[in-house]
């Protein structure tokens, strides 16, 4: 056998006469072959990797998402590392992926983390994208980079500062409100009332983490006046529910 067709064989599988047709050009690629471009077909024993379904990790995770398919406004609440704006963001992706919203709207306050970045050049988002870049990082996650910059372009997902959002009525839309810690409660008053018809809107931030002076943070205040109120879902999560380092969940226990 010559090395030609021994490579052959090896690519195509054993040479069978019957694979060919009147047309003796024309070959049948073999279908019965048992290679699989993947390494393996369990999911679970993947460290990481991409998965269209996501799944909660902790009680506190399942609550959040239950909460977000049943009710129109929900609250989120808790340390840093539990998944708040990362599952708000993946919930935004599945209902317009599916139909149920023409577009996703997220905002977060332009607030500096204990230190003045000066002057940004450039247009509007260009000075924006240093706060915005956490949810660019969620959605990138969950869409390759050139479908939401393609999205962004079409206006299927719009991402605007807090100060944009005024005078707006937010209908058929999924709307994230991300680090609402550093919201005012004259903000989070005038976030809360753009949710439109058809429309369900996620807050998430934590109250012990606040960029603003203490008394000028209105998360926890609005949370306590809206947990009275049987539509509207306040998820409190805990350290339990933290899915970064195990690190972190024991720094926030001492700190």
């Amino acid at each position: 056998m010559t090395k030609r067709a021994l490579k052959r064989m090896v690519r195509e599988g054993a040479f069978d006469a019957c694979q060919f047709d009147d047309d003796a050009k024309v070959r049948r690629l073999p279908t019965a072959r048992g290679w699989n471009p993947l390494p393996h077909n369990d999911e679970h024993e993947r460290a990481q990797g991409y998965l269209k379904t996501i799944k909660p990790k902790s009680d506190g995770q399942a609550q959040l998402m239950s909460a977000i398919d049943a009710k129109s406004l929900v609250l989120a609440l808790g340390p840093a590392g539990t998944g708040k704006t990362y599952l708000a963001i993946a919930k935004a992706v599945e209902a317009l992926e599916a139909g149920r919203v023409a577009r996703i709207v997220l905002s977060r306050p332009a607030v500096e983390a204990g230190e003045s970045i000066g002057f940004l050049p450039g247009e509007m988002e260009d000075k924006l994208a240093p706060y915005l870049r956490p949810l660019y990082d969620a959605l990138s996650d969950r869409l390759s980079m050139k479908r939401v910059r393609a999205l962004i372009q079409e206006g299927a997902i719009e991402i605007a500062p807090v100060g944009f959002m005024r005078g707006r009525t937010l209908n058929n839309a999924f709307v994230v409100i991300d680090e609402a810690q550093n919201c005012t409660y004259v903000q989070l008053k005038m976030l809360l009332t753009r949710l439109g018809w058809s429309s369900t809107m996620v807050v998430t931030g934590d109250p012990a983490q606040s960029d603003l002076l203490p008394e000028l943070s209105g998360l926890a205040d609005v949370a306590a006046k809206l947990e009275t109120l049987p539509n509207v879902s306040v998820v409190r999560l805990a350290d339990r529910d933290i899915v970064r380092h195990p690190l972190v969940a024991e720094m926030l226990s001492v700190l």
